[in-house]
This record gives C-alpha cells, structure tokens and sequence, in this order.
C-alpha cells in the first residue's frame, strides 16, 4: 500500500526521535541510520491506516531491529581488531537527542555509551528508553514485550551496573574544557611529572583504530603509563606524520557532551578523543581513529567555523 505524503510526514517528523534511540541503542551512528531506514521501509509495507500511535508503532520496531542488531553485533565484535569504541558525535549533531535533562545528557555521554556495551540487549534497550527519553515502564513493557514489573527490574539492574561504572563526581563544562587545555600544553612540553599529576591513579588510555589505523590492543593503565602514552602521543615524528597524511591541526571541542579533542589533516578528522574530566581529574581518554567511525563527524566539522588551531601535531 502506497503512503500518502502525510504519512511520510509523519514518518520524518519522528526520525530525529528516532534516530538518537538508535545510537543509544547500537552506538553508531552509520547503524543507527540504517536502523532508521529499515523502519521507514517497514512503515512503507505496514496498513498505515490501522495504526492508532504511530509513535509507538515506529518505536517499537525501531528498537527490537536495533535489539537484533545487538546480539549480531556482539558476535562481531568478539573479532574486532583491538578495543570497540562508540562511534563519537560532535556537539550540534541532532542525532544526540535530547539535553533537557541530566539523565539525557549523561545517556549519551561516552563514557556512559561504553559502558552500555556491558549490558544485556534488552538491559540497554530499558535504560535507554527510560533515562533518555522518559518512557513509563508501562510502554517499554509494549514495545519489549515483556511485563511492566520485568521493565522495572531490567531498569534497575541496568542503572546499578552503570552507576558502579560512573563514581566519580563530574564539574562543569568549563572548568573540564580549562583541564583539557592545560593537559594539552603539558602533553606536547613533554613533561610527564606535571601530566602525572593531573591524572586520576586509576586513569585509562583506550584507542580503537578497527585494524585501519595503528591503536594498541590493550588499554593503558595507571596514571604513570598513560602520562607516557600521552607524551609519546604528541611526539613529533617523520613516520607518524606520513601516517596521518600530514601534521594534523589540533583542536578543543565537545563530543557526546563532553570535553574532546579533535585531529584534522586537510579538512578530515582523523581522530576524536573523548576525556573523562572528574572533580579527582582526568579519569579516561577514550580516542576513536577508526576512519569508518569518523565520516559523520567530518562531514560536520566541514560545515562549521572553527578558529585557528591550537597547534599542530607531530
């Protein structure tokens, strides 16, 4: 059956909605896209006219695809070359949803989306619909097909398991973008003792270069090897900068609402790194090289201003 053109209305008028469920859900943005499509499709193919909510209609198959694209999902990434990161969106990009609120904000954090990938798929699928977008549990039963009281249960473990993940007190947008340039300026002095300091013990250094691009296959750990990691990072070198195609402009910017630096070579970004910034200090750097992961981001940052680089790398 043909839809008519205020079907396909009302089709896009839920996309955007629709597509920041899907990359909370799956954590890519080139899946999340695909997710969206094939809902359309199934939109296309459906007796519209029967469809008393369409908003719940298009939700509910909009999450049980991504849901089957999770259990596919995780059996690719038992083969994935390295570390699996989420794929990183610059500030501005619709896709992130919404930000009214601390829920929202923090469900699309990075730090937060990494740890979604330790859930179940319905675990996430739960967390999701209602710390982001506020569904009761009465609805995300509907669209799961589970009941109201297993909703609140998966809802609860899945909000323990992340919380015990997240416990560290966050600070402001601008005293972390403060943090992030002086790491900046410690990083390419080279001097590790001052790096050293404004790092948490535990902190971590994590790559994920999907076998393209060189990212070791273990994170680094302890505030003393990634002080190291972040100086030889910065490094100039011959080789890394035949690498890259260039000496990359460095920039400070914010992605997945929180403090990034980004990589430019020639208009392209070649890598985002996302910071945990903590009240105890930097806990975490999580950097996506991952050409396949930095396609939207690019195409983004080439539609914006950005001043003059802080300086360039290698």
């Amino acid at each position: 059956m043909a839809l008519t053109m205020d079907d396909v209305d009302r089709f896009e008028a839920s996309r955007p909605r629709l597509e920041a469920i899907a990359y909370r859900l799956l954590g890519s943005a080139s899946e999340a896209e695909d997710a969206v499509q094939e809902t359309f499709l199934r939109w296309q193919g459906a007796d519209v006219d029967r469809v008393e909510v369409p908003e719940a209609w298009l939700t509910k198959v909009l999450t049980n695809l991504c849901l089957n694209q999770l259990t596919s999902a995780r059996a690719r990434r038992e083969t994935y070359v390295g570390e699996w990161l989420p794929e990183p969106l610059l500030a501005g990009d619709p896709m992130l949803g919404p930000a009214d609120t601390a829920e929202q904000r923090e469900s699309v954090s990075y730090a937060v989306l990494t740890l979604l990938e330790r859930l179940s798929p319905n675990e996430r699928a739960v967390y999701v619909l209602r710390e982001a977008f506020d569904y009761p549990h009465r609805e995300i039963a509907e669209i799961l097909d589970i009941t109201e009281a297993a909703s609140q249960q998966l809802a609860s473990r899945a909000k323990r398991r992340v919380a015990d993940g997240r416990a560290r007190t966050e600070i402001d947008e601008a005293a972390a973008q403060r943090i992030v340039e002086e790491f900046l300026t410690a990083a390419t002095s080279g001097r590790t003792e001052q790096l050293v300091r404004m790092l948490t013990d535990d902190a971590i250094a994590i790559g994920d270069g999907g076998g393209k691009v060189p990212a070791r296959a273990k994170a680094f750990e302890g505030a003393v090897a990634v002080a190291r990691f972040m100086w030889g990072l910065f490094k100039p070198s011959k080789a890394k900068r035949a690498h890259a195609g260039g000496s990359p402009e460095v920039y400070t910017t914010t992605a997945n609402g929180g403090p990034a630096v980004v990589a430019v070579v020639d208009g392209r970004i070649v890598g985002v790194m996302c910071l945990e910034v903590t009240a105890e200090g930097i806990a975490a750097f999580r950097n996506q090289v991952n050409p396949d992961k930095l396609g939207r981001a690019t195409r983004q940052w080439a539609d914006e201003d950005h001043g003059d680089p802080l300086f360039h790398a290698f």
